[in-house]
């Protein structure tokens, strides 16, 4: 199985690259063939430009095409983010404006939309700030989960297996960190 990794924190030894680098121990003990791609750090450029947006898909920008065929090349597509103001880093943000663009993951026909990237995948690892209960009491978890894995992924055409919150990361005790990372392990057992 191909495995994608995306990465999405402005720092690489944060708790999101631990649970990062959990994923990715356990889809290799699997056997899985994965590649990572810490957006941070090869310094994607989440900014969609006119002239981008108005071109035709061949003359789409390198480092888009570039991100294209890793997604083109997934099974599965695992994406690890902080939550900041209740959503997605600006710079996941723009990677899914940029990438996961019209005609390649998806099309429009009059007022419908056709999801191009079926038969993918997804598991989604997201951390908060606040805690889990502070979250789900406001509704915030069902409501980010709702734009991100239906309003993002499914409206392309991939099948969401998993959408996990770990809260109050800069609070929680390292026992805590750890049964998280407990958790990572088991989802991704679990689903791959």
């Amino acid at each position: 199985m191909n495995h994608l990794i995306i990465f999405c924190h402005p720092n690489p030894t944060s708790f999101n690259a631990a649970i990062a680098d959990s994923v990715e121990a356990v889809s290799a003990a699997m056997g899985h063939d994965i590649r990572r791609r810490d957006l941070y750090g090869i310094g994607f450029n989440p900014v969609l430009t006119r002239v981008e947006l108005e071109a035709p898909p061949r003359m789409r920008a390198q480092d888009v095409r570039q991100e294209q065929e890793f997604v083109s090349w997934a099974d599965v597509l695992t994406f690890v983010y902080p939550v900041w103001w209740t959503g997605m880093p600006a710079m996941l943000k723009g990677y899914f404006d940029r990438v996961f663009c019209q005609d390649f993951a998806y099309a429009l026909h009059g007022d419908s939309m056709t999801g191009l990237l079926t038969g993918r995948r997804a598991l989604i690892f997201s951390t908060t700030g606040l805690s889990s209960t502070a979250c789900d009491s406001r509704g915030l978890h069902e409501a980010m989960a709702q734009t991100t894995d239906t309003g993002i992924l499914e409206l392309c055409g991939i099948e969401v297996l998993n959408h996990a919150f770990f809260g109050g990361v800069a609070t929680v005790s390292e026992e805590v960190r750890k049964s998280y990372l407990s958790e990572v392990v088991a989802i991704v057992s679990r689903h791959l």
